[in-house]
């Protein structure tokens, strides 16, 4: 009967520290997660002002397209295994598609935003198990369309920056957008160990 008592205390205890040890974790990829999408963010928002000052938004939309992808790859870790990625269910670059997973929790985050929560500050995480056994840390956090935005993904675009957006993005989808939709979001992803 001891043994039995102390074999069950070992086990809840062992449980409770793996859980600890997990929920530890998942704290520190998710700060590690935020981190990473204030860094992309700063940095991709540095390079679209850049252009606007020096060509308005054409020079803009050029400077995206050139460099986006390259500041974005500069944000994964190799060292951490973390990558992070910028997606939308209305694509500009075809790069940027969204996974199962990612259209998921797009769709989630277009439920919560009608039903009233901020798009500012919605973000989301999970452990994923992946058909072979691995487990993913997943994250993504809302990018909300504000109104700078509106100069290249709104409703009403000027003639030469539509022009500009077709020549570079023949396939585009992110136009019509308004101030406070969902334009797409930041997701970041680990493998766990």
């Amino acid at each position: 009967m001891k043994k039995a008592l102390f074999s069950t205390i070992l086990t809840v205890s062992l449980a409770s520290s793996m859980n600890l040890a997990n929920a530890d974790e998942i704290s520190t990829n998710v700060a590690e997660s935020r981190e990473a999408v204030k860094t992309l963010f700063t940095k991709l928002k540095g390079a679209l002002v850049t252009g606007m000052k020096t060509g308005g938004p054409t020079a803009a939309i050029a400077a995206c397209s050139q460099q986006a992808q390259p500041i974005t790859d500069s944000v994964s870790d190799r060292r951490t295994g973390l990558e992070i990625r910028r997606i939308s269910l209305r694509l500009r670059n075809p790069d940027n598609a969204a996974d199962a997973w990612e259209i998921k929790i797009l769709q989630q985050f277009e439920a919560r935003s009608a039903a009233g929560e901020s798009l500012a500050t919605m973000e989301h995480h999970e452990v994923v198990k992946q058909k072979g056994g691995e487990k993913l840390f997943r994250y993504m956090k809302a990018i909300p369309a504000s109104k700078p935005c509106m100069v290249c993904h709104g409703e009403l675009i000027a003639t030469d920056v539509l022009q500009k957006i077709r020549a570079v993005y023949p396939l585009d989808q992110a136009t019509g957008f308004k101030p406070g939709d969902l334009r797409g979001a930041f997701s970041v992803t680990k493998a766990l160990n």
